[in-house]
């Protein structure tokens, strides 16, 4: 039951704050690809969680305890407003792109944006799979081993892929191409998130040190 109002919670509230971030600056509810956003980022959200409430509840209930609050490190509760401030951005010059016309993506585009964002969504749920200690914060826990199989061999840090997948996404999703350029910032602050968070893994997580020399790329094969 305390899932379920927990699900249904985040549900609620995050069709709100999209709904304030969209349509607010957009001037009009007459904004049809934020709809359609919106039913994708639910859809893409909720369908894996449900999955992981049945399946992982420990791993989801790790995935509640998220925000600059739920952080221990000084430096990850600041990336962590500088993620939140990013994604905010990438709405709101979305919407007032829409509502200025600056930009006329096409509807290819349009339907591009949003796989994207369900792709991304959907390798974040996958991470949490296949490593059920993924948190939303930085932290180590008792008996936590280092998951090196899967999206795990390729980058290791593939939950944030994900998120930069979404991002990049979202814009087009939201007939923007201005908005791309929050991705710019994205990028930055995640590269941040995963040079403090490796610093932490190194000194509290056996074998992860190992790990790094077996997977050498962070986010991009081949580049970092």
């Amino acid at each position: 039951m305390k899932v379920a109002l927990q699900l249904l919670a985040s549900t609620v509230g995050g069709i709100l704050f999209m709904g304030a971030l969209l349509f607010w600056p957009a001037g009009t509810f007459d904004y049809w690809q934020a709809w359609v956003f919106i039913a994708a980022f639910i859809v893409g959200s909720m369908v894996p969680t449900i999955y992981l409430a049945a399946k992982y509840p420990d791993a989801l209930q790790r995935r509640f305890k998220s925000g600059p609050w739920a952080e221990t490190r000084m430096a990850q509760r600041l990336i962590n407003v500088g993620i939140i401030t990013t994604v905010i951005a990438a709405g709101v010059i979305s919407a007032l792109d829409y509502r200025f016309g600056w930009s006329h993506p096409p509807i290819a585009v349009i339907v591009l944006g949003n796989v994207l964002v369900l792709t991304g969504l959907v390798i974040a749920e996958l991470v949490i799979i296949q490593n059920n200690f993924a948190a939303a914060t930085i932290t180590v826990e008792e008996n936590q081993p280092v998951v090196s199989t899967g999206l795990y061999g390729v980058v290791r840090h593939p939950m944030y892929v994900g998120a930069l997948i979404v991002m990049v996404g979202m814009p087009l999703a939201l007939a923007s191409y201005w908005g791309l350029l929050t991705a710019i910032p994205a990028v930055l602050v995640f590269v941040a998130r995963i040079t403090d968070e490796e610093k932490a893994l190194r000194q509290e997580l056996d074998g992860y040190d190992e790990y790094t020399q077996k997977v050498h790329y962070r986010l991009v094969p081949g580049v970092w």
